[in-house]
């Protein structure tokens, strides 16, 4: 199992070095006033006004990058940096997230499903924890403990997996209104295409981190049953 301790060690490497070019990037761009002089509260509200979609409420929340769109409540949440930031990372960040409250509107598939999920997956990894601690320990006694672990890893896998569509997507569609709009041109739009893609890389690492765990699991399944 050297392969997996070696392919963990670097994943984990590579998450750590993908973190901390998007704060950077984050930081950089984010020096950067905007042309149109406008905050990213101002961006999310002129997106969707372009889209017609008017019952999406915009709100400040807590934290750094901790934006995101709730299709439950129907709120793109910003952090304080991006709501109040009038730079190029804040646009592109408002953006981004409206771009998942266009794909929600539009019915896109891989958001529906992705939403459609979050209860199971959310269970699967509270429970993963102590699930692997009992499976490894128990793996002589009771080995349908790792298949059952095995399960609850392949669900948060499959999640990170279809959550990859779903923000590159949301990405795109912010580009293209940022470029439509005249919000972001030339230097602005490269800036903010070059933001969105090192964070979208972040879903990216954590997907392949996920993998690896799983195939793990499931060659320490295999050998035990050899």
């Amino acid at each position: 199992m050297m392969i997996y301790y070696v392919l963990t060690g670097v994943l984990t490497l590579i998450g750590m070095f993908v973190s901390g070019r998007l704060k950077s990037k984050f930081a950089h761009y984010s020096q950067f006033t905007l042309r149109a002089n406008m905050t990213g509260a101002e961006v999310a509200a002129a997106m969707l006004r372009y889209y017609g979609i008017t019952d999406v409420k915009i709100t400040m929340g807590q934290g750094f990058l901790s934006d995101h769109y709730n299709p439950a409540t129907k709120t793109v949440n910003l952090s304080p940096d991006v709501y109040q930031g009038r730079s190029i990372a804040s646009a592109a960040v408002a953006a981004h997230e409206c771009g998942h409250v266009v794909q929600h509107a539009n019915a896109y598939m891989w958001l529906g499903l992705r939403s459609a999920i979050v209860p199971v997956v959310s269970f699967a990894a509270k429970a993963q924890p102590w699930l692997l601690i009992l499976a490894l320990s128990m793996m002589g006694s009771f080995p349908q403990l790792l298949l059952i672990t095995i399960i609850a890893f392949a669900i948060t896998a499959a999640f990170s997996l279809i959550t990859l569509p779903v923000e590159f997507d949301a990405s795109r569609r912010a580009l293209v209104w940022l470029e439509e709009s005249g919000t972001a041109r030339g230097e602005e739009y490269a800036g903010a295409k070059d933001a969105l893609t090192w964070a979208a890389l972040t879903y990216v690492s954590a997907a392949l981190s996920s993998l690896v765990m799983l195939v793990y699991l499931i060659l320490q399944y295999n050998s035990r049953r050899d």
